[in-house]
């Protein structure tokens, strides 16, 4: 098989679905995806959600529109819930219709570092796969499971033309910290006043959701923030490419 470039597999992705089994590319053909910490947009705080699509994504799409802000999802093909569920179908086209981004965090949530070349790629493309059927486009950044990466990761990444994204700015919800610790973080580092603010969260966390994010809207707008995309952070596409979404059919399950 001839080693793919990132431009040809963008293309067969868009009509096949590309299937995870690529060989590996030569030397020349290795594109190392580039690793993101932190936004480029001055003044703009670009609040991303991981481990989803769960129980709580609407309610945070509708805390967020209420504050006039966007976020950014880093959906799990098959971790907390199976991704063609059909009510998790149905939010991540919710947060798709309402102006949010889309994101790849792997299909589920492996440790990609201890993953070879075939199945990493799988970890890639089943996402990838799902968020082109559900909704009709092709991630342009992946969020590596525990932040975890290592040369491979970026090759596979750079090769399905990925961006690598980790964060600035974590509140603690990662490791579990009580809501009030989670707030005095977030008062925190709007009092420090960064000029941009790169925030993870995770849409799994009923606290997060509900008690957290709108407190952290508040204060970071009260500090005179901004919310945007990642992509609009970063001053980079949202998408690789967008193409119509497919009717459901046998192929949307994650057996």
């Amino acid at each position: 098989m001839l080693p793919f470039t990132v431009n040809l597999v963008a293309a067969l992705a868009a009509v096949t679905f590309l299937r995870p089994s690529i060989a590996h590319p030569t030397t020349e053909y290795k594109r190392a995806a580039n690793v993101i910490r932190d936004c480029v947009e001055p003044n703009a705080v670009a609040l991303t959600f991981d481990d989803g699509p769960y129980i709580y994504m609407e309610d945070i799409c509708n805390t967020l529109e209420a504050a006039g802000a966007v976020g950014t999802f880093f959906v799990n093909g098959n971790n907390w819930v199976c991704i063609y569920d059909d009510d998790a179908a149905n939010r991540v086209k919710y947060a798709y219709a309402h102006g949010h981004q889309l994101a790849s965090h792997t299909w589920r949530h492996a440790n990609l570092t201890q993953l070879g070349w075939d199945d990493m790629h799988s970890e890639f493309w089943r996402v990838e796969d799902a968020l082109l059927k559900i909704i009709g486009v092709m991630p342009a950044f992946v969020r590596p499971p525990y932040g975890l990466y290592n040369d491979l990761v970026r090759e596979v990444a750079g090769l399905r033309g990925q961006t690598i994204i980790l964060w600035d700015f974590d509140s603690g919800d990662t490791v579990g910290l009580p809501v009030d610790q989670q707030i005095q973080q977030y008062g925190q580092v709007s009092q420090s006043r960064p000029v941009n603010l790169l925030p993870i969260n995770h849409e799994t966390s009923e606290t997060t959701a509900h008690e957290v994010i709108p407190y952290a809207l508040n204060v970071l707008k009260s500090a005179g923030y901004k919310f945007v995309t990642l992509a609009e952070c970063l001053g980079m596409p949202a998408y690789q490419f967008v193409i119509p979404p497919a009717q459901r059919d046998a192929s949307w399950t994650c057996s």
